[in-house]
């Protein structure tokens, strides 16, 4: 049995066993890359090592880092407020505006792990404070990145770009951006009304409550989602501190008649005045929450998170250790702040990800990467090889990087476009898409920044859906790109 088949026959089992048994998925995934590496490949230690994504641990831990510390002194509570007098209160365009946002910066420069590590906890408070799905919201964001993604001036359209013209093939940069572009938006309204999206419609910011905790039922909410208006004011529902911290509602799952008796004995419906400001009940009273405003500290966490947008942007440097630098500038000048925040990284979601990352790695180096892709290369039906490369670059992509499998794949490819029976632009956009669309799966750098930035008590539901969403986006994103751009051959 050949190393590469032993490569794959582990990647199963990491899969099979973490899903059967109680076993966290990161430190099998090492434990596999330890007895794999040693046992048949013959590797020592520094190099199993070399495989761990260094870059990919320090980006993890500085943004959650640097986010719990913008939770803990009122920045993203100030964001939150903020955010609402764009959209003037319509919640359901809240995952929108997080949507553009992410394509602009990823249009314009920034690398796919850079513009959602500055948007999703951004996002994720919003979904939290508005009591929307977050799996609604980080894909919404993830998919924005994407979007955005192969500009002809983005990271991903310049790699695509260029090894189309190394290899001599026709390109069309502008098309490929358009294609991507159309193809998220129209899978991001699917997202919008599979998750949750049709709930929003209506809702204003009074039927959100800004008090109001996430997945909550609402007292006084109508079926669509909205409270009732009337008299002038505004009638919201605020949870009471004694109501219990885990009984967010997740999707699929139904809160047991006690816990829902418990929570509705935990709320009290007020009523804030007309002009707008946020009355919240505590212990049957009704008390006006006075407005954030900037102080010393927020001021310099939102400088810090605009060093990050111009950083990335305009002087190419690692979010990761900017968002540490920011953190320990903000221990030191405002040691409040960080008080505890250490402990919110997410380090389950860290040594998950990193533990994948580890062994995937130790894949490429033996060439199990290149060995499937050789394989695809030999099949003599041109169209049944397009299929399987898209296949390949979305299911490895979903857990290596992107940029990577871009690079990889493309010339692999070659044999089939220089031959002409299949469209070269086609067949570039199909394994684009496919390949940047599983980002969403949490085990690639943009879904672990959502999973680790959604509500604690709502991490692990948050986790399983991307993983089912980015396998399913693995099968049918190739199927559907496939038909739709190599088969009719208009490109």
């Amino acid at each position: 049995m050949s190393d590469h088949v032993i490569s794959i026959i582990g990647l199963v089992l990491i899969f099979t066993v973490a899903t059967v048994f109680s076993v966290h998925m990161g430190a099998l995934a090492i434990v596999v890359a330890f007895v794999v590496g040693t046992v048949f490949v013959h590797e020592s230690a520094d190099d199993i090592f070399a495989g761990f994504p260094g870059d990919l641990f320090v980006v993890l831990v500085g943004v959650t880092f640097l986010f719990a510390i913008a939770k803990n002194n009122g920045t993203v509570s100030w964001l939150v407020h903020g955010s609402m007098r764009v959209v003037r209160g319509r919640i359901a365009l809240i995952p929108w505006i997080m949507f553009l946002v992410t394509a602009v910066l990823t249009a314009v420069g920034a690398v796919v792990p850079a513009a959602v590590a500055l948007v999703a906890p951004i996002g994720l408070g919003f979904a939290k404070r508005y009591r929307i799905n977050p799996l609604l919201m980080g894909l919404l964001i993830i998919n924005g990145a994407s979007a955005g993604g192969f500009s002809p001036i983005s990271v991903f359209g310049s790699i695509t770009n260029g090894v189309m013209s190394r290899n001599n093939l026709p390109g069309n940069p502008a098309l490929l951006f358009l294609c991507s572009f159309l193809f998220n938006v129209v899978l991001s309204l699917f997202v919008f009304f599979l998750f949750g999206g049709r709930a929003l419609l209506g809702r204003r910011e009074a039927a959100a409550g800004p008090g109001a905790p996430a997945g909550e039922p609402r007292a006084g909410d109508s079926p669509g989602g909205a409270a009732g208006e009337g008299g002038g004011g505004r009638t919201v529902t605020a949870a009471l501190s004694s109501a219990p911290s885990g009984s967010s509602a997740s999707p699929g799952s139904s809160s047991s008649p006690g816990a829902a008796a418990s929570f509705a004995s935990a709320t009290a419906t007020v009523t804030a005045p007309a002009g707008g400001g946020t009355a919240v009940a505590v212990a049957g009273e009704p008390v006006e929450e006075p407005p954030l405003t900037l102080d010393r500290a927020r001021v310099l966490t939102l400088l810090g998170l605009l060093s990050l947008v111009v950083g990335s942007l305009f002087f190419d440097l690692n979010v990761g250790l900017m968002a540490l630098t920011v953190t320990v500038v903000l221990s030191l000048v405002s040691p409040e702040s960080a008080k505890g925040a250490v402990d919110k990284c997410a380090w389950s979601t860290v040594l998950l990800v990193c533990g994948i990352v580890t062994f995937v790695g130790l894949m490429e180096r033996i060439g199990t990467i290149d060995y499937l892709g050789e394989g695809v290369a030999s099949v003599r039906t041109p169209l049944l090889g397009a299929l399987l490369i898209c296949l390949i670059g979305a299911v490895v992509s979903a857990f290596a990087s992107t940029t990577g499998i871009l690079g990889a794949l493309i010339p692999l490819a070659v044999p089939f476009l220089l031959g002409g029976e299949v469209g070269a632009v086609g067949l570039i956009v199909a394994l684009a898409i496919s390949a940047s669309v599983v980002d969403s799966s949490p085990f690639s750098t943009s879904g672990a920044l959502v999973v680790a930035n959604s509500p604690e008590a709502r991490r692990d539901t948050v986790f399983r859906g991307l993983m089912v969403w980015g396998l399913a986006m693995a099968v049918a994103v190739p199927a559907v790109t496939w038909g739709v751009f190599v088969v009719p051959g208009w490109f």
